[in-house]
Order: structure tokens, then sequence, then C-alpha cells
């Protein structure tokens, strides 16, 4: 291809991606490991942990650590949405109806629950938006699992396999296994070659399937360069890893887009019983829910924070945004107290933007002025059970930052 014609290509795809992920919902669950981070965290009654929303089970996780507060921050306000009528069926139903509408993703009765005791909870946007969604929780087949771009992947991956039975066996299986080592050999036996087809392989790498689980043009350059140009490759090498070293048993990131729904000894630790009724009886009011940019809250007036959870957004930030990533930062600086911790995750091993974000009076590299843990880092993501990510980052805030 030319380069003018690689250029309108990519010009192409940057704006069909701003057009989904402004006007849907894109996650209608988390994609992060919550464990992997309370591992680093070790959150207590003294700590205010920023993190960007996605969809809301995070924040939640965070909070039955019982920290002062947990701030959850994102510029879609669709996932700020979510994360409202999360914390309203806390506040207001029982675990097994709560269960029903964000673990089995529909309840028969939702609009009524959601008439009589969840909307008078929500913000005016979040009103808005449910009042127009009510036939997200209607039934099995149009659940809130279906629902958002993540939704439509799901739904795309569910068509594929209702055709092919014997993958679909074979996946329930592996699930099934009780041992790691069983558990690998129905993969590689039974899954793997079944699963990675030439229409999957050319699907995975395709820039519409990147935009549908939120991923813009500079992070698809960056899993590309990760995997030497093999995008479906690198895919099937992450998956690979993940169901040859890391036990499915409380994968409930993998369950849920395998089964349409979570269970019951399979789900977020808030849709546990214990969970839930120990949100109920208050931690549930430590989360905040706030639909800004990440820039704009810290520059609020308030306590300083001591964690900060970042995600991937750095990938694209500095892509498109590099100026506004480092004023990010130096508002971070100012806001987290010292040695204090931010975590974040990339699609690439080593990300490039360490090295030219420039962050602090000094003006000089991230990987210059704080102090990356990068053996606990490593360790960790070994452990990560959605596994997705190639690099993932502990930075620690030095005095004096």
């Amino acid at each position: 291809m030319s380069r003018l014609g690689s250029s309108l290509s990519e010009r192409l795809e940057e704006a069909a991606f701003r057009f989904l992920t402004t006007r849907n919902l894109v996650y209608n669950t988390s994609w992060e490991d919550p464990a992997v981070d309370r591992r680093v965290m070790n959150l207590g009654p003294g700590d205010r942990v920023l993190v960007i929303t996605s969809g809301g089970c995070n924040a939640l996780d965070y909070a039955l650590d019982a920290p002062a507060a947990v701030i959850a921050v994102d510029v879609n306000p669709r996932q700020t949405a979510l994360l409202e009528l999360k914390c309203a069926a806390i506040r207001h139903l029982d675990h097994a109806d709560a269960f029903s509408i964000f673990g089995r993703g529909w309840h028969r009765d939702f609009t009524a629950l959601y008439m009589s005791k969840l909307r008078q909870d929500l913000s005016p946007f979040a009103k808005a938006y449910w009042d127009k969604r009510q036939d997200w929780f209607a039934s099995a087949e149009q659940s809130l699992f279906t629902r958002g771009l993540t939704g439509l992947v799901f739904r795309i991956f569910r068509a594929r396999m209702r055709p092919h039975t014997a993958l679909g066996a074979a996946v329930r299986k592996m699930f099934a296994q009780t041992s790691l080592e069983a558990q690998r050999k129905v993969y590689l036996e039974e899954v793997q070659h079944r699963f990675f087809t030439p229409f999957v392989r050319k699907f995975l790498a395709s820039p519409v399937f990147m935009a549908m689980i939120g991923v813009p043009l500079p992070q698809r350059r960056l899993v590309s360069e990760n995997d030497g140009g093999d995008v479906a490759g690198g895919i099937q090498r992450m998956l690979d890893s993940l169901f040859c070293t890391v036990p499915v048993s409380d994968n409930y990131f993998w369950g849920v887009y395998t089964f349409g729904h979570y269970e019951t000894d399979r789900c977020p630790r808030y849709l546990t019983p214990d969970g839930f009724a120990r949100l109920k009886a208050g931690l549930v009011d430590r989360v905040e829910a706030h639909t800004c940019t990440v820039t704009e809250y810290l520059r609020r007036p308030g306590p300083r924070i001591t964690h900060a959870v970042l995600l991937d957004h750095m990938d694209w930030m500095s892509s498109y945004y590099p100026a506004a990533l480092e004023e990010e930062w130096d508002a971070l600086l100012q806001r987290i107290t010292p040695g204090g911790t931010v975590l974040f995750r990339s699609a690439h091993k080593t990300p490039p933007f360490l090295a030219t974000t420039r962050i602090g009076a000094a003006r000089k590299p991230m990987r210059e002025v704080l102090k990356f843990r990068d053996d606990e880092a490593d360790r960790l993501a070994k452990a990560d059970r959605v596994h997705t990510y190639a690099g993932f980052c502990i930075a620690e805030i030095p005095a004096g930052a």
C-alpha cells in the first residue's frame, strides 16, 4: 500500500475508533486483575486510591480492603453510569437480586427493581442512560454481557462457537479441570487448534476487533511491535501462556466471556456473598465516581492520594496527547504522597513512553524520575488472570519527585 493510502487508512481507523468509543459503553466489566494490584498496594485505612473506572468492578474490589477512599475517574460518562448502577444495587438490593443483574447479567424483574430502588441513587446522566437501556438486562440471550463494545466481541465469538460443538465442549472441559497440568493438556490438545483457525486469526489482527476491545491505533502498533508484526500470533502466544500457566478455577475474567455469565464461585469479589455484605455495610460509600480526566480530578482541591491505578491509557495518550500526558503526571506528582505507587499496564513489554515522557521539575524521562519495581512487576504479571498486557509496571514515587 502506498504511503498516502496507508495514511488514509489510518485516519479512517482513528475516526472509526473515536466514533465507537465516544458514543458507547466500551467495557461491561473490568479487564484488569485487581488481585495483582492489591498485592502491590496493600491498602489500609489511611489510603486513598485513584483508579480509572472502566467497568467499575475493580473500584469496588479495592473498597473491600477498607481504604479511606476509592476515587474512580473516567472520561466516558457511560462507564461512570455503570459504576453508579452497581453501587445503587449494593445499597438497595439483596445479594440474590444483585447477583442476578451483575453476575448473570439479567433479571426478570429488572425494570421494577430499577424504577423502585435503583434509579433514585443515580446522577442525571446515569438516569437518562439507564432509562433507555432497561432491556440490557432482559434475558440470558440479551444480557449485560452482550452489551457495549466488549459485549459485541462476546456475541461474535459466541456465534463462532455455537456451530462448532467440539470447540465448545473442549472449552467447557478445560474450565472444569482442577489441576493445571490437566488444564494445559486439554488446551493444547483440544482447544488450541480448534480455536485458532485462519478466520479467527485474521479477525484478531483486524482494526475492527481492536476497536471493539478499546485498543486505538497507537496501542495496536505497540502490540504489533511487541510481537514482530504478528498481532494474531502475539494474541495466541498470550492465550497459550495464560491457559498453560494460570489456573482457570477462579478466572472470572475469561469465564464470563466464555459462558456469558459469572458463577457464584468464579466472580468478582463484590459479587461474593461476603464481599457484597461488607460493601453494603458501609464500604460502598467509600467509592467516589467522577466523569472527568485524571488531570481534571487531580487539579481539584482535596486530600492527597496514596496510590493510582492508570490501566493502559498512557499507550495512546503518549501518541495522541503527549503534552497532556506530561500535564497528567505533573498533577499526579503534586497530589500523590512520597512512597506511593502508580500501577499501569501497556501493550508493550518496555513501553516507549517511559523514555519519551518528561515529568517533574527537572523535566526528566519517567525512567529517571520514578523508582520502578521491575522484578516485582514481572513476578506478579505471571499470575495475572487476564494476561493480555505485555507490560505491567509498578512505579514508586520517591521523595522530591
